[in-house]
């Protein structure tokens, strides 16, 4: 299954941490704040570590 990538500026769609393919430097989204934006045009996020939330 391939990961969604989601645009800059669009709302996270869960907590947890996301990088832009190809780049070493991850962001902290916060599930339906806006994604920041990316170093380059055309760019966006895959979530790579979700939060976890213990139950």
């Amino acid at each position: 299954m391939a990961r969604k990538v989601i645009p800059p500026g669009t709302p996270a769609p869960s907590s947890g941490q996301y990088k832009v393919p190809g780049s070493k430097t991850e962001v902290t989204a916060i599930k339906g704040k806006p994604m920041p934006p990316t170093p380059k045009k055309g760019q966006g996020y895959v979530e790579v570590d979700p939060t976890k939330h213990k139950k």
